[in-house]
């Protein structure tokens, strides 16, 4: 059994991490308090965006977009979004998964990468995977223009054709306890064929081809927006969860360790009655 000495170490050791752990935990809730709020303001937008842009699609005759085109696909790219700290449970091993099970099922095309993010930079760095540019360092509420500076690198990519389709992934946020990786194509910009349904009619000024000139942009770089923002509330949440867990983990250790620290000392306490009553009777015994 470990000696007092040694247990009162512990103890005082474990104290000073469920410190650091509960400040942790105290900084995430705040920072996702902030970032929550960017999610649930950005989602009514993004909704009636992509409400808007399917309307266009489907009374628009030709989709001659470059954005919309389909071509044979010989290369595809991942946007992998991860965090720069890790302390936040599983959230970017899952994340990481996620991509690379896709990776996986990709067999007749060459794969390329732009990771955000720390984490997952040095996670394709160490396996030596292809690049195109990394991003780090991304604020705790994002901004459109760190989002602009990743879809310029994207939206480049897929016009010269250095990938025919690129793919984002994420961690949606659903709670400060549960999220989800996600992944979703960017480009070429998925659309469905439908038909106009219901009496309304709806006339665009200039023409439909024109608006699609100015939405697909905006289109896109809301989506890349959206999926950092949900990526580091997920973070966030992510980040409190597991310091919260931390935190309780060495509320019981410490009790543990108490507990043991009092059996150790009534040992010690009760070795050294039993040497002084010896001690004595050995004196008597004289």
């Amino acid at each position: 059994m470990p000696g007092v000495r040694d247990i009162k170490r512990r103890i005082r050791s474990v104290k000073s991490t469920q410190q650091i752990t509960k400040a942790m935990e105290m900084v995430a809730a705040a920072k996702l308090r902030r970032t929550q709020g960017a999610v649930i303001a950005a989602r009514p937008y993004a909704e009636k965006l992509e409400e808007v842009l399917g309307r266009i699609v489907a009374s628009t005759q030709d989709k001659v977009h470059p954005f919309m085109v389909k071509r044979p696909v010989k290369s595809v790219g991942f946007i992998l979004v991860t965090g720069d700290r890790g302390l936040a449970g599983g959230y970017n091993a899952n994340v990481i998964r996620k991509t690379m099970v896709e990776v996986a099922r990709i067999t007749d095309a060459e794969k390329g990468f732009i990771p955000v993010g720390r984490k997952g930079r040095d996670y394709l760095r160490r396996r030596q995977r292809n690049m195109t540019a990394e991003f780090i360092g991304i604020n705790d509420v994002p901004t459109v223009l760190e989002a602009k500076e990743i879809v310029d690198v994207a939206v480049k990519s897929y016009l010269d054709e250095t990938y025919d389709e690129i793919y984002l992934v994420y961690q949606e946020f659903v709670s400060a306890l549960t999220q989800r990786p996600v992944i979703k194509q960017l480009l070429p910009i998925p659309y469905e064929e439908q038909e106009e349904t219901g009496t309304s009619e709806y006339l665009y000024e200039p023409a439909p081809a024109q608006v699609l000139d100015m939405l697909l942009p905006k289109y896109i770089l809301n989506k890349v927006f959206q999926g950092l923002t949900e990526a580091k509330a997920s973070e966030h949440g992510a980040r409190m969860s597991a310091m919260g867990s931390a935190t309780k983990n060495a509320d019981e250790m410490i009790g543990k360790l108490v507990l043991s620290f009092n059996r150790a000392r009534q040992a010690a306490i009760t070795r050294e009655i039993t040497e002084i009553v010896s001690g004595a009777d050995a004196l008597k015994a004289q």
